[in-house]
């Protein structure tokens, strides 16, 4: 018989189950920890070690076993340690796309106590330029087309580079993986203190430089572990028990391993479950649909737009995609047609939403199943050790059902921003972090996100928030993609915009769009400035759409809009 939320909670994190809560103090915090979760990475790693020849990474063809990766990742522990004398603290870049040597490179730093500094793949020279300066990194870990780009830093600070998948002459202090990275040695096993710091991701802001987000050992492990506790209570929680012929659990990965979301919960994930990571060269909805019936894949984590591409996509009925058990990911909810789309089309599974943020190591409150469907617009409910209140602008608790910004407590929080004090103290107070999202919270515990604090558009004394307009808007027929932002109002303050992506074969005019929102949403959230585009809608490397971007291209009048 299933069991309820609450009945779930007190099974899996009570005392002498392997999931049990302890009260601890981490950093002059008190707070409540996992009572046996592993000590740092290195441990994680260990525990992969024992899947041997089962295949963990597949990538274009290549197909590696988990022991084949456990003695690469000794090999480039070893070459980092003895060949380069990284010592615990140090920092070691990786700056390359998705391929099996960031899985590796990421395992070796981190198992050896250096700090893995995670570089925007996308990133310009100059972006480059700062982070490893930012982070003073002194070897950077890279493939031939971030090589060039950052080769000039490299030699003006010194950084040594080792280069994947490349051949050829390399410019700077620059050798080859393939000459200096040898299978057979062994991994030098170092003491790690559970909360010393282990990885540092560059935020994803869209303005100003990026900061470093620096994450603990700990904090990496207890959102980990937290996430495999929300999987054994979604099983609780099932009246059906398990099926014994389900396939071995698959993920696809079609997010950057530089995001936190590709990072977290699905590789590390998988070193820490077993569990197959395919990894896709570029994200194709046509070629994944072949990727998912041939491995089999369960797991499919992306931003709304991939799950769209995915179960909209005219080939999607010609294969086989009875192992897909979730798909789903991260950030802000999906689009109500989004969801109901996904539960259709999935038919052994269905829709999962996750709202997390590379503050939480990923981890947040999260939507499935009927939960889900019966709350399209909720990002659930979260799970013990984090704790989430709504705070108003005095940095009060406000009534449940009241919106306010959302604050999250827990020991899978980074612990701070690299070098930046001051960015420190304004997100993180006694402990709590400031997620910078308005949102709400009903009796039951589901929360629902209404904007960004920052992002709200306060038009002549009424706050409009954003996901509410582009929920309207996403039920047209012929939208694709919606993002709506303020624009400068002498009157008013701000006026409300939106850019628009046509589904493909399909048109929407302004007028159209004016027409189908009257009366779905009161006339002052409706846009007043309209953009249609024939291109995707910018977004950032967590999936974000690059609103302030948008808004600049609007005053600027490089962008076409038509008014009302």
């Amino acid at each position: 018989m299933a069991m309820t939320w609450e009945q779930s909670i007190g099974a899996v994190f009570g005392a002498g189950s392997p999931l049990e809560l302890v009260d601890a103090n981490v950093r002059g915090v008190d707070m409540r920890v996992f009572k046996n979760a592993p000590q740092h990475l290195g441990q994680v790693f260990d525990i992969a070690r024992a899947h041997g020849d089962k295949t963990f990474l597949v990538y274009e063809g290549e197909r590696i076993s988990f022991a084949d990766v456990m003695a690469r990742v000794d090999a480039v522990a070893d070459l980092l340690v003895n060949g380069y004398k990284v010592k615990q603290g140090d920092r070691v870049a990786i700056a390359m796309r998705n391929y099996p040597e960031w899985v590796m490179s990421f395992a070796a730093i981190t198992s050896i106590g250096a700090i893995s500094v995670s570089m925007n793949s996308w990133w310009s020279a100059d972006e480059i330029d700062y982070a490893l300066e930012d982070s003073g990194s002194s070897i950077l870990i890279t493939d031939i087309e971030r090589h060039a780009l950052a080769t000039p830093t490299c030699e003006r600070l010194g950084i040594k580079q080792i280069v994947v998948r490349a051949s050829g002459a390399l410019s700077g202090d620059s050798v080859h993986w393939s000459d200096v990275v040898k299978v057979g040695a062994s991994h030098p096993r170092p003491e790690i203190d559970t909360d010393s710091d282990a990885t540092i991701l560059y935020t994803s802001g869209t303005t100003g430089r990026p900061k470093g987000a620096v994450s603990t050992h700990r904090a990496i492990i207890s959102a980990l572990m937290t996430f495999a506790a929300r999987g054994t209570i979604d099983g609780l929680r099932k009246d059906t028990p398990p099926d014994p012929n389900a396939p071995a659990t698959a993920f696809i990965l079609i997010v950057p391993l530089f995001h936190v979301t590709g990072c977290v919960p699905v590789m590390l994930g998988c070193f820490l479950t077993g569990a197959k990571l395919v990894i896709m060269y570029k994200w194709d909805a046509g070629k994944a649909l072949p990727i998912i019936q041939e491995e089999g894949i369960t797991n499919f984590v992306g931003v709304p737009t991939q799950s769209w591409d995915l179960v909209n996509h005219p080939d999607f009925a010609k294969f086989d995609t009875s192992s897909l058990r979730a798909v789903g990911g991260g950030g802000a909810p999906a689009p109500a047609a989004l969801v109901d789309k996904v539960a259709k089309s999935v038919k052994n599974g269905g829709p999962q939403l996750g709202y997390g943020m590379t503050e939480t190591n990923a981890f947040g409150p999260g939507n499935n199943g009927k939960d889900y469907t019966d709350r399209p617009t909720s990002t659930g409910r979260t799970l013990p050790p984090m704790t989430i209140q709504i705070r108003d602008e005095n940095l009060r608790e406000v009534p449940t059902g009241e919106r306010g910004e959302v604050w999250f407590f827990g020991p899978m929080l980074i612990r701070g921003y690299w070098n930046k004090p001051e960015a420190t103290a304004e997100t993180i107070v006694d402990g709590w972090l400031r997620s910078g999202d308005v949102g709400r919270l009903d009796d039951e515990g589901f929360l629902y996100i209404e904007d960004r604090v920052k992002d709200m558009i306060l038009r002549a004394g009424e706050n409009v928030y954003s996901a509410e307009v582009e929920g309207a808007i996403y039920e047209h027929p012929a939208v694709h993609e919606a993002a709506v932002f303020g624009v400068p109002h002498e009157r008013m303050g701000e006026e409300v915009a939106v850019a628009i992506k046509p589904n493909d074969g399909m048109s929407i005019s302004a007028e159209e769009l004016w027409e189908f929102l009257a009366g779905k949403i009161a006339a002052f959230k409706v846009p007043s400035k309209v953009a249609v585009m024939n291109e995707p809608l910018p977004r950032n490397a967590a999936g974000k759409f690059l609103k302030r971007e948008l808004q600049q291209w609007v005053v600027d009048g490089k962008l076409a809009v038509t008014s009302r």
